[in-house]
Order: structure tokens, then C-alpha cells, then sequence
């Protein structure tokens, strides 16, 4: 690797970061700890080390003490792992400083976490991003033993998306009906087309988030793993939006693809839905009642982004706004959040927090039918699980106080759940 290349684009990346405007995040980075930022493509990582960067040279910092690389700079497709001594020799030609190293999709580059031990070990301050969820296996921990805090980071939040927009959302705001109504016409944009940071302003926002979710399919699922039948991922893929509501097991999952003339095997779909997850497109929720062999067969697999969901789905609000609630709940408990559902005892709910004994159902509308099912089910979850101490239905726009013996079911909005009003 030539020296000179890797200076200037470290060079180039200075000047990258003082031109990025930055929208604080709640997210917060040490400058003294080693960190691992892992999640799906274009969430924030970036601009998260950029803000970084930003703090550190305003605490006095050099420049010439950031080394900054984009592992996938077309200028880098020749690197390899032998090369990662030139970093280290470029940041000596640059300062005799202490460096601080930020390395961007280094999963790009074989065994980068060796590299990055020996960066750990010799007290140099490092940060890496990548869009693979294997960053944060059990094996890869092994590998750098222990030496960096790894954290998952998600597309925006509501409340980030409306810091985004520069739209108030405290609680005095909501009591000002033009200020609710920003808010409420910024929940349907969210809705419907997510929280990716770039798209937060975009004009062709359907547009945006089909270049990620092909980025995602393409780059880190079906070249990475060289599948050879790319079509057969892509139904997969919208059988499972389709059914994103619903548990759906591996053999179900291939019988339906066989149906419409796909002929793909169980273990194929199994490694399909690893790769998926792996990728951060898709994450599963397991059925706390089921014996141990059906939580891991028949779960339910929501969206890390809701816009990317929107793509395959017209007109089903109803599966946005339960896929925005699974997306907070997993952010928030990540293993720890279930659905229950049991055909012996007929129960069917969406979401049960054991840490906080919750029952969650998601209903867009409670008329007088959706209301008593989604009441029913909650009290009868309640009668054969003594233990629960707090039942909620999320709604689109609706709140409620619903009080039936010594029960009681609130009614919430999602959009005051999402901000905690």
C-alpha cells in the first residue's frame, strides 16, 4: 500500500468532517474508551465519530492526530491486513502526537480484529464502525478480549428524528395545537418512510431508502455470502414483510416460497434469515410461551427501519405502526422483549416485557370491535399470568382509560409513547 495514498485520504477525510453539519444524537461516546459501532447501513455511525472528531479538536487536539479511514474508499479496494502497519507509519510522517484512530466498515478487511487488539493492547484510543452483526459475537469479544465497549446503533428515534426537524416536542408544546400538529405530520412521515438520518430532509425519500435496503441486500448479504440465487432472497424478504405481524417458521417460510414456484430448502432459509439479521435489516422477537425448539423456529421478524418495510407493503398502516413499537422495545430490552401467543390457551399478544411485567397490544384504530378483542385478550393474558402489572394498547391516534374490575388498560398514542409524554 502506498503511503501517499493513505495521507491523503486521511487528509481528504479532515476535510470531510469540517464541512459535516452534525445533529446530536442520543448517544453518547467516551473519548478514552475503545468502541465498536455496529448496525445497519447509513444509521448515523459515521456522523457519530465525526461528532467525536469535532469534540476532540475542539478540546485541543490536532488535526494531524486524527487518522480517519473509510475502508470502503475505492482507493482501498487493494488492502489487505499486511497493510495496516502503513496506518501506523502514515500517522508518524503526519505527527509524533499521540493518534487517534477511527476506522470506518473495517469488516471490509480480513482479519482487521487482530490489528485492532494490538492497537487496544499498545493504549492507542480506536473506534471502528461496521454494518455486520458478527462484530459483536461471542467470538469476535474472544478475539479482542474484552479491550472495546461495542453498542448498536439505530436509524433515528422520534424524538431524534423531530431534533432532526427542528420541531419541539416537550410537554408544554403538545398543549399548542399548530405545535401538535407539526408534531403528528412529522409521525407520519416517520411512519411511513423511517428514520434514516439522510432521508430526515429529502424530497425523494422512497427513492433514498431503495438504494439502501439494494445496498444492504447487495453488498452486505448477497455478495458477502455469494448467493447465487438472488431472486429467491428478494421474495423471501417480502414474505416476511408481509407476514411481519405474524410468527412464521423456517418450514413455513419455504413452503410458501415453494408455492409460488421457489424451490428453496430449510437450512437455505434459516442461513437466508441469519444473514439477514446479521446485515441489521431484520431482527426477531420469540414467543415466550413456546417449547425452547419454537422460539427459535417460529418467531416473528420485524424491520430495523420501518421506511425500508413501507417498500414492500401499500396501504397496511396497521404493520407500520407495530413494527415502530418493536423497533423501540428491542432498542430498549433487545432478547428481552417477546410476543406470546398459545393455540392451547388462545392467547395472542403482541409484546410482553418480562423485566417490567407489560402486556403491549397494537391496534391503528379501537372501534367497538377492535377494542373488545384487544381488551380480551390483555385480561385473559392477565388471568393466566398472575404476575402482570401493567397492560397498554398503543394506538395510532387514540388515548383511553379502560377499567374493568381491578384491571386497567391505558390506551396511549404511539407518537406520546414514542416521546414518553
Amino acid at each position: 500500500m502506498n503511503n501517499e495514498i493513505l495521507k491523503t485520504i486521511i487528509l481528504e477525510q479532515h476535510e470531510v468532517i469540517k464541512a459535516s453539519e452534525i445533529i446530536l444524537r442520543d448517544v453518547c461516546l467516551d473519548k478514552n474508551d475503545n468502541r465498536i459501532l455496529v448496525g445497519i447501513r447509513r444509521s448515523g455511525k459515521t456522523t457519530l465519530l465525526y461528532r467525536l472528531v469535532k469534540e476532540l479538536i475542539s478540546e485541543g487536539i490536532d488535526w494531524k492526530q486524527i487518522i480517519y479511514i473509510n475502508f470502503e474508499d475505492e482507493r482501498l479496494v487493494d488492502f489487505t491486513s499486511d497493510n495496516f502497519n502503513s496506518i501506523l507509519s502514515v500517522k508518524s510522517e503526519l505527527t509524533d502526537k499521540e493518534g487517534w484512530y477511527f476506522f470506518d466498515e473495517i469488516q471490509n478487511i480480513a482479519n482487521w480484529e487482530k490489528f485492532c487488539r494490538r492497537m487496544a493492547d499498545a493504549k492507542h484510543h480506536v473506534f471502528i464502525t461496521g454494518s455486520n452483526a458478527k462484530m459483536l459475537s461471542r467470538e469476535m469479544e474472544s478475539t479482542l478480549g474484552g479491550r472495546y465497549l461495542s453498542t448498536l446503533i439505530f436509524p433515528y428515534s422520534f424524538t431524534e428524528f423531530l431534533k432532526a426537524k427542528n420541531i419541539r416536542h416537550d410537554k408544554d408544546s403538545i398543549l399548542i395545537t399548530s405545535q401538535t400538529g407539526r408534531i403528528l405530520n412529522a409521525f407520519d412521515e416517520y411512519l411511513h418512510f423511517g428514520g434514516f438520518p439522510e432521508n430526515t430532509n429529502r424530497n425523494n425519500k422512497r427513492e433514498y431508502l431503495s438504494s439502501v435496503y439494494n445496498k444492504v441486500l447487495e453488498g452486505d448479504i448477497i455478495s458477502r455470502h455469494d448467493i447465487r440465487n438472488a431472486a429467491s432472497l428478494r421474495f423471501m424478504v417480502k414474505k416476511i414483510a408481509e407476514s411481519v405481524k405474524d410468527p412464521i417458521s423456517f418450514n413455513r417460510l419455504s413452503s410458501i416460497l415453494k408455492g409460488i414456484g421457489i424451490n428453496i430448502n430449510t437450512p437455505t432459509v434459516i442461513d437466508y434469515i441469519s444473514y439477514m439479521e446479521d446485515a441489521y435489516l431484520i431482527f426477531p422477537i420469540r414467543n415466550w410461551f413456546a417449547a425452547f425448539a419454537e422460539k427459535e423456529s417460529a418467531m416473528k421478524h420485524y424491520f430495523t427501519d420501518t421506511g425500508i418495510l413501507s417498500l414492500f407493503l401499500i396501504d397496511k398502516p396497521t404493520l407500520l405502526l407495530e413494527n415502530i413499537v418493536a423497533t423501540v422495545l428491542y432498542r430498549m430490552y433487545k432478547d428481552n422483549v417477546f410476543f406470546i401467543k398459545s393455540a392451547r390457551t388462545g392467547l395472542d399478544i403482541d409484546f410482553y416485557l418480562p423485566d417490567s411485567q407489560t402486556l403491549i397490544q397494537v391496534a391503528y384504530s379501537l372501534d367497538e370491535n377492535s377494542k373488545e378483542r384487544e381488551v380480551n385478550a390483555l385480561l385473559k393474558a392477565k388471568k393466566l399470568m398472575e404476575e402482570i402489572k401493567s397492560m397498554v394498547i398503543l394506538t395510532y391516534d387514540e388515548k383511553d382509560v379502560i377499567t374493568i374490575g381491578d384491571s386497567r388498560i391505558e390506551a396511549i398514542p404511539v407518537w406520546k409513547w414514542l416521546l414518553k409524554i
